[in-house]
């Protein structure tokens, strides 16, 4: 029997914490990968988001980014693998702390944007981050891009890694996701969308956007909570996935 992972990045907002769009989006995914203050997200919000992911029974990652509020972590920053290890361990052990508080454990780490593409991209980065990961705590699992050097460098620590895939983003021939800001780079359409991530579960293929199909691992399936229509989008996720008979758990 297939089964899959749903994430989704949680906890990106600040100060008087909106319940809503969080809350609802738990009800359909398996785990939540929370900012950690870095990129979004304050102490007060991470606690909420925490207690919230409890409540529903999803299981709780960090989520750090570059230290970058302005750029929402999605500009790239020239950091040496030194800073990379120093600022992931400082957030994960900031949301380590919370989770622990309110009676539970952290069970995965997903880097955030810019820092996330590089890496998966820069073995460097990616060896501090598994580094990090490793020696706050080796059990933790840790999430990169499929096929990524971030998958590799969580390998060769001894770290469990889960390959990620994106519900919402076209892919290049070399298996990375297609800049932000080249057209087509975000899918639009959640009919299209929900087939590529059926293709990817079952087939173990993507499309990429030069009409090429290649090999791609899915352990985990990224859905995005900030568009507008996140909600609905994550609702057919699920009802596709299920109607597949493909069981839905945190990895």
């Amino acid at each position: 029997m297939l089964r899959v992972d749903l994430n989704c990045d949680m906890g990106e907002s600040f100060g008087r914490y909106r319940l809503g769009a969080d809350a609802d989006l738990l009800n359909e995914i398996t785990s939540a990968n929370i900012a950690c203050g870095f990129h979004a997200g304050d102490p007060s919000v991470m606690r909420n988001t925490v207690r919230m992911a409890v409540r529903k029974g999803v299981s709780i990652g960090a989520h750090p980014g570059l230290p970058d509020l302005a750029g929402f972590g999605r500009r790239r920053m020239e950091v040496t693998a030194g800073e990379v290890y120093d600022m992931v361990t400082y957030q994960i052990g900031a949301l380590q702390a919370f989770v622990k508080q309110e009676g539970t454990a952290l069970r995965h780490v997903k880097p955030h944007g810019a820092l996330y593409n590089m890496a998966a991209v820069e073995r460097p980065l990616a060896e501090a981050v598994a580094e990090a990961v490793y020696k706050t705590d080796a059990a933790l699992v840790l999430y990169g891009l499929a096929g990524s050097e971030l998958i590799a460098a969580g390998r060769a620590r001894g770290l469990r890694t889960a390959a990620e895939v994106f519900a919402d983003r076209t892919y290049m021939e070399d298996g990375t996701l297609m800049p932000r800001g080249m057209p087509g780079a975000v899918i639009g359409d959640p009919e299209q969308a929900v087939k590529q991530v059926l293709q990817m579960v079952k087939e173990g293929t993507v499309t990429t956007a030069s009409g090429r199909t290649i090999a791609i691992a899915a352990d985990t399936v990224c859905i995005h909570g900030d568009g507008e229509h996140a909600l609905s989008f994550a609702q057919m996720l699920r009802a596709a996935l299920e109607k597949e008979d493909i069981t839905l758990c945190a990895f």
